[in-house]
């Protein structure tokens, strides 16, 4: 689903702690998902007829005006309980600042716990930029600060993505039913080396997030150990994107950086962690992990399709794994008729539909696709991981042709 803003000028801050920041360098609310008011409106009011009078007005061309007046009107509102949420969200980081490395390590567990939501992006800018005065990525790039202390809302992150989380989906593959190990398989292996280079990890994290929920919990429990613990021995490494290798290797050569391959080692106890953790939590408790209680999706076998039959011929020739991919998203999806629009960020598709409630989610995860997300009656976020834009012109293909 497309993001979209309001932007607010919000001159009421007066002189209290940190509002004269907020005021110059957070002036747009990101108002997360704010697209299903567009999808809402244009679901309620593009058929609607006005009298013959305002009739220029009617159908489609009234929804942008409606639109307007509730985001006015929303406007309004924020104006005045956005201040109240503001300084909630400065004193819950100013808090977990003041408390040092157990600071560090609950940022860490509610970072990951957020994430479902999205809300965790609001946390991530109190600790990694200039809102209430920590900038922790702003000032360790610019090697300002504290070294050692400087770097500790990141460093613990690298241990998580690049070693962590593989030993999780090595976990997960490892108690999979024998039968449907391939197919587990082949979604882990392209999940660990996206995240170990990259830092990407919801190709991972969406697979197992709402299939079982607890273990999701325990991935969040071992995140805060592991920045707690990076922030204790005050080892730090910093990242422009997310904490894969690319990052590591060129932070580590920033001159506040301190130690930073001592976070290789603990990322090695970490990869014993995930999987210890991991395998007696399915084990003892019985969880539905991906494959371990029959295929990834019981619909079609898309993974001998997509991945393996890169030779089927089409009268315009090779059929790649994206088309193929692209293609079973947009019937699972419900065709032209339910798809009003779409974007994609770094690893999603971002979508408005007419009704959220038709999505074949099996249809979709048969493609190897990691989750979905249903955010309302009328969005979704379909994760693909790093392969999203190509995954995306593929469907804006199809829609052009089937218009």
């Amino acid at each position: 689903m497309a993001f979209s803003g309001i932007y607010l000028n919000v001159n009421r801050c007066g002189d209290r702690r940190g509002s004269r920041r907020f005021c110059s360098n957070w002036k747009c609310i990101y108002w997360n998902d704010l697209g299903i008011v567009a999808a809402t409106c244009y679901n309620r009011f593009s058929k609607t007829r006005l009298p013959d009078a305002l009739a220029f007005f009617s159908g489609r061309r009234l929804v942008p005006i409606i639109t307007a007046v509730i985001m006015i009107a929303l406007s309004g509102i924020l104006y005045f309980v956005w201040p109240l949420v503001y300084d909630a969200l400065v004193a819950f980081g100013t808090w977990f600042s003041g408390m040092g490395w157990i600071g560090a390590g609950l940022y860490g567990f509610f970072n990951r716990l957020l994430i479902p939501t999205g809300l965790h992006h609001a946390l991530n800018a109190v600790f990694w930029f200039d809102l209430i005065g920590i900038n922790d990525i702003g000032n360790f790039w610019a090697s300002e600060g504290v070294k050692g202390v400087t770097g500790m809302y990141q460093a613990g992150f690298f241990p998580v993505m690049m070693f962590g989380l593989p030993a999780a989906g090595f976990a997960m593959y490892r108690q999979a039913d024998p039968k449907y190990r391939k197919q587990v398989g082949s979604l882990y292996l392209a999940g660990a080396i996206t995240a170990f280079v990259t830092g990407v990890t919801e190709p991972i994290e969406f697979s197992f997030m709402f299939a079982a929920p607890i273990l999701f919990v325990a991935h969040a429990v071992l995140s805060m150990l592991s920045l707690g613990f990076a922030a204790l021995m005050q080892w730090t490494a910093g990242f422009g994107f997310s904490a894969g290798a690319i990052d590591f290797l060129l932070s580590s050569r920033i001159p506040i950086a301190n130690q930073p391959y001592m976070l290789l080692l603990q990322g090695l106890v970490f990869v014993v962690l995930y999987y210890l953790v991991f395998t007696f939590l399915i084990k003892t408790l019985n969880l539905s992990s991906p494959g371990r209680k029959g295929p990834i999706s019981t619909d079609i076998a898309i993974e001998d399709t997509v991945g393996d039959e890169m030779d089927n011929k089409t009268e315009e020739g090779i059929v790649s794994k994206e088309a193929q991919q692209a293609r079973t998203i947009y019937e699972a999806l419900g065709g032209k008729e339910n798809i009003i629009n779409f974007t994609n960020c770094a690893t999603r598709l971002r979508l408005n539909l007419e009704d959220s409630s038709v999505i074949d989610e099996n249809k979709i995860k048969s493609t190897g696709t990691p989750g979905v997300n249903i955010l309302g009656k009328n969005a979704a976020h379909v994760i693909i991981g790093t392969n999203v834009q190509f995954v995306a012109d593929e469907l804006e293909e199809i829609i052009k042709k089937e218009q």
